[in-house]
């Protein structure tokens, strides 16, 4: 299944779940992203069709009706009671296996889909049941570039070498581990293995890696120890809070007003014949202040620290492509 298509089952099941109205097709194509894309009303069909296919193979309840005796069509919902699971009894190894699985879901970009489904209902009136808990929250990141290859390097049983920015003090190293998994502490995840270069486990946050991981050696030659807990590994040993950093950059004169709330300014020139002032700001979370300064393209340029400004440029590339 596409990622375009989960994406747009997932705002359709939001969407039914979240309204005690029954919505007709017409409606639904208004309200639930993804529908939009459809070129006519006969591809809409087509395709609202297939969806409602996929969620009854899927064993989701889509119950068909009419609200009022003066709706013209059917429409449809989902009922919250046949949909919602009842008690379950799980040995505590399946429940360790769900708690994962449910980790490895959490994404910041579902989160904001389903956030903007509800937000598109409420906006074309429909009754939202405020009353219900939230569907989705975020609890943990994964769209770090880094995430994918670690976890391949784990399930392959490789060694890996990546660039690893350190936040204080401010630098980039490489480094060379053998992985034994990768798991979350507190939103953030964690890779713990053995470092190559120190000869003892370490655990390093993901968030953290530069650029590319290159999966190095040969399939099966690592192997994780039976006496370490990882979890409780990364809570020990990787889970202090990220130092205060001090950046200095340039912004243009009259952009990033978000910049300048929080910075200090030292004094004004030109970059490119262009004016501005050089400002400095205290970053609480330097290893989330690159993609946050990248965003604002050419209005910002960071001069220092040198690891600050290559991860911005970094990001800067990435979005140029």
């Amino acid at each position: 299944m596409s990622i375009a298509r989960a994406e747009r089952l997932v705002n359709l099941v939001l969407c039914l779940l979240s309204t005690r109205q029954f919505l007709s097709a017409d409606r639904i194509r208004a309200i639930v992203p993804g529908y939009n894309d459809a070129p006519n009303t006969e591809a809409f069909s087509r395709m609202f069709e297939r969806d409602k296919t996929e969620l009854r193979e899927l064993g989701i309840p889509l119950e068909t009706g009419r609200s009022t005796g003066f709706d013209a069509v059917d429409g449809y919902r989902i009922a919250r009671r046949d949909y919602e699971l009842g008690d379950i009894d799980l040995e505590p190894d399946e429940a360790a296996a769900v708690a994962l699985a449910s980790r490895l879901w959490d994404s910041p970009e579902l989160t904001g889909a389903a956030h903007g489904a509800i937000i598109k209902l409420r906006a074309a009136g429909v009754d939202v049941d405020q009353s219900s808990p939230a569907i989705v929250e975020p609890k943990v990141r994964t769209a770090e570039p880094a995430f994918s290859p670690l976890l391949a390097a784990v399930q392959e049983g490789k060694a890996v070498t990546f660039s690893y920015r350190r936040p204080n003090p401010a630098e980039l190293k490489i480094r060379t581990i053998e992985p034994w998994g990768v798991v979350s502490w507190r939103g953030r995840w964690y890779v713990v293995g053995h470092d190559r270069d120190r000869n003892a486990p370490r655990c390093f946050r993901v968030s953290r890696i530069v650029g590319d991981v290159e999966l190095v050696g040969e399939a099966g030659a690592v192997h994780r120890p039976d006496n370490i807990n990882l979890l409780d590994f990364v809570a020990t040993t990787g889970s202090e809070p990220s130092p205060t950093a001090t950046a200095k950059v340039w912004v243009a004169k009259g952009r990033a007003a978000g910049v300048r709330r929080r910075a200090k300014v030292l004094g004004s020139r030109e970059v490119g014949c262009v004016s501005g002032d050089d400002v400095e700001l205290e970053l609480r979370f330097p290893e989330s202040a690159a993609s946050w300064l990248a965003g604002f393209g050419p209005d910002v340029l960071v001069l220092e620290p040198e690891v600050l400004r290559k991860s911005v440029y970094e990001r800067l590339l990435e979005a140029a492509k």
